[in-house]
């Protein structure tokens, strides 16, 4: 047995959590987000986190368990919708949130990711965004000048990400949609945990098709149980007999 493989999440969490600890955490709403090891880290009971993602999970799911738990101090996302608790924490003042444009997030996590410290991007100038943040003129290719925002790279102690399919080595295959954040929160974190659907041995993964090397994977763990929640269900009446459709 591959020495990365752990029985189950609380173990592949055990050990290395603590208080004040950035966790980063992949997904998109719901999809790809590595449901067991947010749930084993709730149960850790470590508090006053540091989370990054695009969001903090929506009512009853995902992180917003760890959220609604009193674990978290500080987030840094992209989107907060779809929970009601953090936006009653941040109006309050009882939690922080740093807001970062999508683009510029995932950007921040994979300079994090590949030892960039910091880099400029046109995104969010003139904006809240760059308040108190560096700027910065750069030419464009006609010879005018554009202003740019200076934004720094993001690591984290510990980044969970979930993937489809793992071998014992560590490398990863997403599937579809999964595929988002978790790819550069992979590489961003000192330990990285993948929760996959399935384990295989080395050599069965196409090697042209792994979307994250093992290299970067400390932890491994098989997952289950998983509810496939839907954010928002939107429906339409199916048609009657003789409706056009």
């Amino acid at each position: 047995m591959s020495r990365k493989i752990y029985p189950d999440a609380a173990s592949a969490l055990a050990g290395i959590t603590f208080d004040g600890m950035t966790v980063m955490s992949g997904g998109f709403g719901l999809c790809g987000i590595p449901e067991n090891l947010i749930e084993a880290l709730r149960d850790s009971g470590a508090k006053d986190l540091t989370v990054i993602g695009n969001n903090v999970g929506c009512d009853g799911h995902g992180m917003w368990r760890v959220l609604a738990n009193n674990q978290i101090r500080k987030v840094l996302a992209s989107y907060v919708g779809e929970n009601k608790i953090l936006e009653s924490r941040y109006m309050s003042g009882e939690i922080e949130i740093e807001f970062n444009p999508q683009g510029t997030l995932a950007e921040r996590i994979r300079a994090g990711g590949a030892g960039i410290p910091a880099f400029y991007t046109r995104t969010g100038y003139g904006t809240k965004v760059a308040e108190g943040k560096e700027t910065r003129q750069f030419p464009n290719p006609d010879g005018t000048l554009d202003w740019y925002v200076m934004e720094t790279g993001l690591t984290a102690d510990i980044s969970l990400v979930k993937a489809w399919k793992a071998d014992t080595e560590g490398n990863l295959v997403y599937r579809k949609t999964a595929r988002n954040f978790n790819p550069m929160i992979a590489t961003a974190g000192r330990i990285t945990i993948a929760e996959v659907e399935e384990i295989v041995q080395p050599g069965e993964l196409d090697p042209d098709q792994i979307h994250t090397p093992g290299i970067f994977v400390q932890r491994l763990v098989k997952g289950g149980h998983y509810e496939k929640h839907i954010e928002r269900l939107t429906t339409r009446p199916r048609p009657t007999a003789g409706e056009n459709r």
